[in-house]
């Protein structure tokens, strides 16, 4: 009774039946978060690498993939999804708009797969023909799985995408953002999609992400997960910067010490599959700047658990966050 009281039930989330038991750790103590640390994504995505479309369906029951972001986004990174998706989508009539939505995601990954990371002017004349054809049957795609589920808001973040990445312009993303956000107004991922595009790489003016995560995290309820997009907007300015220190004022430790505290580390933060990636954000953007309040509780929480996505920003992100961890 006197720990519901004072809050001390709380402090650690139950027990997840759904949790992926964790793997050897490294030396230095983390591991790779695989299916979103979750057994039913799990069977997703093996359904999926074996190319057993009917298991597929069966082991998507369980999510909203029309909603979640990440539970597709396990689908979009496979390899040799774009081998069979495409039987799905001409056979599978009563399934076509997630068969859509699944090749749609698919292509877009593969396209940039083609394309490479690489800076444009290093790109090759057949990296991009093959960039844009996979780019174009995503555009096709999406935009009729949108029309087939016109609640769905994952059809509108991926157009937000690949309309960036086949230039179509501020009009159209735009509008592929407020059809979006009229559908999920607090939508972290496609938020976090729209802070990449402002950046000055993408034609945005410098502080003009950070301008549109404040006002959108303003707006949040306490515990949102849309704290994250304080974080990706820091992390994004790190990026553009020349200088590895820029984040490291007390002001912007200050403003990610308080969305931590008001997004993943608040008491009504829900944790999904996936979560560790929420976690992971925060803990890139806390330890570019050198934060000493939230770092470690950060990691604290995560227990070694890592995900790519920030930290592939950096040259070495598996070292990288062992180093971050290993400092907090």
């Amino acid at each position: 009774m006197f720990d519901k009281l004072f809050g001390r039930a709380a402090e650690r989330p139950a027990a997840d039946p759904h949790a992926l038991p964790v793997p050897r750790r490294q030396k230095n103590g983390m591991y790779t978060l695989r299916a979103l640390g979750d057994t039913r994504v799990l069977a997703l995505v093996e359904a999926a690498d074996s190319g057993d479309w009917e298991a597929v369906k069966a082991a998507l029951t369980p999510f909203d993939l029309g909603r979640d972001h990440q539970v597709l986004a396990e689908l979009a990174e496979l390899d040799g999804v774009q081998d069979w998706i495409g039987r799905a989508v001409e056979d599978d009539k009563e399934h076509r708009a997630t068969a859509l939505l699944i090749s749609g995601t698919r292509h877009i990954s593969w396209g940039w797969e083609a394309r490479t990371t690489d800076r444009a002017v290093n790109v090759t004349q057949e990296q991009w023909r093959v960039f844009h054809e996979r780019l174009h049957i995503a555009e096709e795609q999406l935009l009729e799985a949108a029309e087939l589920r016109p609640e769905w808001v994952t059809p509108w973040r991926r157009l937000l995408t690949s309309g960036r990445g086949m230039s179509l312009g501020p009009a159209v993303n735009e509008t592929r953002l407020d059809a979006a956000l009229r559908r999920e107004p607090l939508d972290l991922e496609t938020h976090i999609e729209w802070v990449s595009q402002l950046q000055p790489r993408w034609g945005g003016e410098p502080g003009q992400a950070l301008a549109f995560a404040r006002e959108a995290f303003a707006g949040a309820p306490e515990g949102h997960r849309l704290g994250c997009v304080i974080a990706m907007a820091h992390i994004e300015d790190w990026v553009e910067s020349d200088s590895d220190d820029c984040l490291v004022t007390p002001e912007i430790q200050d403003e990610l010490l308080d969305a931590a505290e008001r997004s993943i580390l608040h008491p009504a933060y829900v944790r999904r599959p996936g979560w560790q990636e929420d976690f992971n954000i925060f803990a890139m953007a806390l330890s570019l700047a050198s934060e000493s309040i939230a770092l470690p509780r950060v990691f604290q929480e995560l227990q070694g658990a890592y995900t790519s996505w920030p930290w592939k920003y950096m040259a070495q992100p598996e070292k990288m966050y062992a180093r971050a961890r290993r400092n907090a």
